[in-house]
């Protein structure tokens, strides 16, 4: 299912407490202060999640509480330098997608290296992978994150705050990524290793004598 995210005013989106797509009631905090003689961006509000009834508290057009949105957490194999950039996309994820888009560039560029890529240039890079038999889909994920990373630090046809849902997507196109290109690798070698050595070495000179035939 599509995420959405939680958007100020926005009548549904994906609850930040039971993470379920529901319609959410809005309501303005009266203070001593009449909110009329506030600005827009400076007023406080409370949404009421149809499903769950838990409160979200907003201020300036911006989530407060709870401070945590429904996104992807981290895949366990990513490696701990991108793990970081991760995280702190997450964290600032509902003041602006932008720059949690713009953090997840820098995540996927870092990420190339561990890849075989040298983490400088991320297009160079999925090309030299592409020509070392990347499979098309993760040549696709990867060059999703990377345009859609473009646009995050150059806009040009995709406005990453007028569409927070494509933000959203690029955690779990790294997540996929990460599971497709190192959880399953190495999965497989862990089972690999649990052959007898004898059967092992029998594979290695069958695959030697095959070479030199």
């Amino acid at each position: 299912m599509k995420y959405y995210p939680p958007k100020h005013r926005q009548e549904g989106f994906h609850c930040p407490h039971c993470r379920v797509y529901a319609s959410q009631k809005w309501l303005r905090v009266l203070s001593g202060l009449s909110q009329d003689n506030l600005k827009k961006d400076e007023r406080f509000d409370i949404c009421i999640c149809s499903h769950c009834q838990q409160k979200s508290y907003w201020y300036k057009q911006h989530l407060i509480d709870p401070s945590e949105v429904p996104l992807a957490p981290p895949h366990e194999d990513l490696p701990e330098d991108c793990k970081l950039d991760y995280e702190e996309a997450r964290n600032i994820f509902t003041a602006s997608p932008r720059a949690s888009a713009a953090l997840l560039r820098l995540c996927v560029q870092k990420l190339l290296l561990h890849l075989g890529g040298s983490g400088k240039n991320i297009n160079a890079d999925v090309k030299e992978l592409v020509e070392k038999g990347l499979p098309v889909l993760v040549q696709q994920a990867l060059d999703y994150c990377r345009v859609i990373g473009n646009n995050s630090v150059h806009p040009g046809e995709i406005n990453i705050n007028d569409s927070p849902d494509v933000a959203a997507s690029l955690f779990d196109m790294i997540n996929f990524i990460v599971e497709d290109r190192i959880t399953r690798p190495n999965q497989i070698q862990a089972f690999y290793n649990r052959l007898p050595e004898n059967a092992r070495n029998a594979i290695q000179k069958r695959d030697d004598t095959s070479d030199s035939a």
